[in-house]
């Protein structure tokens, strides 16, 4: 279950849309219940200050009647001196007033008029404590009746030496209609507004997303088209941030050294195949002048002109000395052939009629042809295709051991994907696992003669038209290699 949805799995561009979505929706949130919460602040701010003002305005209306009475100034006078005015006061006010007595006792109230002394409120004791203790002896008492908030402001009523002589009492309700409103009506405005942002939030996040992915996935499509072996071309992205150039930077210099080491590497292995090459034509060279030392000394010792079958050792060791110059012979023909490529001399050819024509100076019967289409037209140098059919149909004749009962090499031209495909197919002995990554190689060679250099000197030919070689090979079964050029080839001069 923890794997439904994993935030990190999400591409860079779905990541930054949600996280711009959440971040609204969450600031959206925040406003809310800011607002809401300011409103209710303001609300009670406002209850308190007109609670106290009513308070200040009732306590210097009181002060007033209490220097005005004719009544001695005591608890139990109370009801006397505030009968008539408590009516007067609270309408004035608009405010209930009540007086309790210094224990806790109602004694007279604007607002009812109570039969049975028993049936008289008191101050809750707990209340009166926290009223006795208090240093202002002042104390407001917070309640809820039926979900109405109220406010009971208690203050001792003191007389003109500032003895107390009672407990004013000055209930209010907070009258929250007003701000629940005021809060109703804003927050529809807001959810309007929240409505038109949300929408106007998820275009724009859609939009920065992608125009901020936009140039991440060039470069990255970029870097996985890069490669050593090929010209990588550098990006270009004018309107870029500053983060996304100083990356494309970094790939540039990067295209800049790659391409530096592209060049170092490819020197280094075309020195290093040349010193292999040295070493191999030396050493085949230096094969068969051993035998020759060898037989002019032989020859040298055994001389006499009256050995009645000079002529016919004369003749032998004239043959043996042939053989080996031949051998050498072959040696450096074969390293000059490979070593200086003769210029290409580009022709509009019939690639099918080339290879049909190549194919007439092998005398082997199991040589098949095939082609899909009568022409397919190609700019190439006939000698050198001709020299890359011929190398790839001996060494299939060749891989097919004399024993082998049914043999067949099967030749088949045909055209796919703007390319001209040459397969040539054998059912020989296959090409070993351990021998599959060397065919290429200048030297290799599997056979008791020759150089190893046919198939190096042909995927040389192939590359500098900027085709292909490959191969698949399954041993006793057989191999095939196949050959694409590009009909429409800007080949390396």
């Amino acid at each position: 279950m923890d794997r439904i949805f994993n935030f990190k799995n999400l591409s860079l561009r779905v990541r930054i849309f949600l996280s711009m979505i959440f971040l609204t929706l969450i600031a959206s949130v925040l406003i809310a219940a800011v607002s809401i919460y300011q409103f209710r602040k303001e609300a009670r701010e406002y209850h308190q200050d007109r609670l106290e003002r009513k308070e200040a305005a009732i306590t210097e209306h009181i002060n007033y009647v209490l220097q005005t009475t004719t009544y001695p100034l005591s608890t139990e006078n109370i009801p006397l001196i505030f009968k008539e005015k408590i009516f007067e006061l609270a309408d004035i006010h608009s405010m209930e007033i009540n007086f309790f007595d210094l224990k806790g006792k109602l004694l007279i109230s604007s607002k009812a008029i109570f039969k049975l002394d028993k049936d008289k409120p008191k101050i809750n004791p707990s209340t009166l404590k926290i009223i006795q203790s208090s240093l202002d002896k002042r104390y407001i008492e917070f309640s809820k009746v039926d979900g109405q908030s109220f406010r009971s402001s208690y203050s001792y009523l003191k007389d003109t030496k500032f003895k107390p002589m009672g407990i004013l009492n000055l209930p209010y309700e907070e009258n929250t209609e007003f701000y629940d409103n005021e809060v109703k009506n804003f927050l529809i405005r807001f959810g309007q507004v929240y409505v038109f942002m949300f929408l106007i939030s998820i275009i724009l996040s859609y939009f920065l997303s992608s125009y901020i992915t936009k140039s991440l996935k060039i470069i990255s499509d970029k870097m996985e088209e890069t490669q050593l072996n090929q010209r990588n071309e550098k990006i270009v992205i004018e309107d870029g941030s500053k983060e996304i150039n100083l990356l494309i930077n970094s790939y540039n210099t990067m295209v800049d050294k790659l391409e530096e080491s592209a060049t170092i590497l490819a020197q280094s292995e075309r020195e290093q195949a040349w010193r292999e090459m040295a070493k191999q034509v030396a050493h085949e060279i230096k094969n068969p002048l051993t035998p020759m030392r060898l037989t002019v000394q032989s020859f040298q010792r055994k001389f006499d002109a009256n050995d009645p079958d000079i002529s016919k050792k004369l003749d032998d060791y004239t043959k043996t000395i042939l053989q080996q110059i031949d051998t050498m012979s072959a040696v450096a023909n074969a390293f000059s052939n490979f070593a200086t490529m003769p210029a290409q001399q580009n022709e509009t050819l019939n690639v099918v009629r080339i290879v049909k024509m190549a194919l007439e100076i092998f005398n082997e019967d199991f040589i098949q042809f095939s082609a899909l289409e009568d022409e397919i037209i190609a700019k190439l140098d006939r000698t050198q295709l001709i020299r890359v059919i011929t190398n790839l149909v001996k060494n299939a004749i060749q891989a097919i051991p004399e024993e082998q009962e049914n043999k067949l090499v099967f030749v088949t031209v045909f055209r796919q994907n703007n390319e001209v495909k040459i397969a040539v197919k054998d059912n020989g002995k296959g090409i070993s696992r351990e021998n599959q990554e060397r065919v290429f190689e200048p030297k290799f060679t599997t056979k008791s003669s020759g150089m190893g250099l046919g198939l190096a000197i042909i995927k040389n030919i192939i590359e500098n038209y900027n085709g292909t070689i490959t191969f698949e090979t399954e041993p006793n079964v057989g191999t095939e290699f196949l050959v694409s050029f590009p009909i429409n080839n800007n080949q390396n001069k």
